[in-house]
């Protein structure tokens, strides 16, 4: 008779399994039916949510659904990113995620409620843009080596504007220090806009930014560009050489944007919005309205973007334990 129960048991959770996986199922095959929620954590205008506002606008045309951006910026994106890791995971809920939310935030910001590993489901790179190392027009320096020298002669003397506390622009500089010895004393902005009005104030002597924000102030002669963190010349800026022709190794550095889902989004889902994602990034007017802005279109497979997460969890961790940057 235990037998007989049992196996009655075993039939029944068999059962409910296969419901279970054929309702998933059927849910995965009639998405989309309604909007789609795009949650960008910043405010309106700037890199992020150009890169956001291109994507949604093809997506929406290849979906036959509409993808709205919801800007939810705050806590260094952490309020945007815990609103979409305890999202349902039913594919209408999406997020663009910026490399400092996943690779930096969760190393400097203990209290956040959001892992980067287990909190989301990784569907591809977006967009890349390189960092810019400039200097105010009073520094006495228009070369990386000659700003390396000045620095070593006299630490700290010279000082660097960031965007933020544990932001890229910050731990570019950091990372800069660690490559080439210089001692720069950083002086935190709260956004690119007040570190470059100081730049341009000579308030600062140098600023880590996106080629986005500082590539129109190089051309406009404003300011002196002394390196780009690409691998090569950037065609926003073909006269400012790469970290390596400048003579600092290893110095590359690429904010990128991604998208995500919320954890336990199904798999094919995830693998629509890939095929979708890959394929909107080939548009040549996709290309060509990201690169106007610096943006490079570096779109992936799911492993592949997790990858690029793991490897720059990794990297900058490393450089926030050997600098010593304060956990907040």
């Amino acid at each position: 008779m235990r037998f007989v129960r049992s196996l009655r048991f075993f039939a029944a959770s068999v059962l409910t399994a296969s419901l279970l996986m054929s309702a998933s199922g059927a849910n995965a095959g009639a998405w989309p039916s309604r909007t789609i929620k795009l949650v960008v954590p910043f405010p309106p205008g700037g890199a992020a949510d150009t890169v956001a506002r291109v994507y949604a606008d093809k997506l929406s045309e290849a979906l036959k659904q509409p993808v709205v951006i919801e800007n939810k910026a705050g806590a260094g994106t952490a309020i945007a990113a815990e609103a979409v890791a305890s999202a349902d995971p039913d594919g209408y809920t999406l997020s663009l995620a910026p490399a400092g939310q996943l690779t930096i935030l969760p190393h400097i910001n203990k209290e956040i409620r959001y892992d980067p590993f287990k909190s989301f489901a990784p569907v591809s790179n977006l967009a890349t843009v390189p960092y810019v190392l400039a200097a105010s027009p009073d520094t006495p320096v228009s070369t990386a080596r000659e700003l390396v020298a000045v620095a070593n002669k006299d630490p700290g003397r010279l000082t660097y504007s960031s965007c933020g506390p544990g932001t890229l622009c910050h731990l570019s500089g950091e990372l800069f220090q660690n490559q080439t010895g210089a001692k720069l004393l950083h002086v935190p902005f709260k956004g690119s806009a007040p570190a470059v009005n100081a730049l341009l104030g000579n308030v600062v002597n140098l600023s880590f930014d996106t080629l986005t924000v500082l590539a129109p102030q190089i051309r406009d002669g404003k300011v002196k560009g002394l390196l780009v963190t690409s691998r090569e010349r950037s065609p926003q800026l073909p006269e400012v050489p790469t970290a390596a022709e400048a003579g600092v190794s290893d110095f590359v550095v690429d904010s990128w944007f991604g998208l995500v889902a919320p954890a336990g989004t199904p798999a094919e889902i995830v693998q629509r919005l890939n095929a979708e994602i890959v394929r909107i990034g080939a548009e040549p007017d996709v290309r060509a309205r990201l690169e106007a802005q610096g943006l490079l279109v570096t779109t992936s497979t799911p492993e592949g973007f997790t990858n690029t997460i793991k490897a720059d969890y990794g990297r900058w961790g490393k450089v926030i334990r050997d600098s010593g940057v304060e956990v907040f």
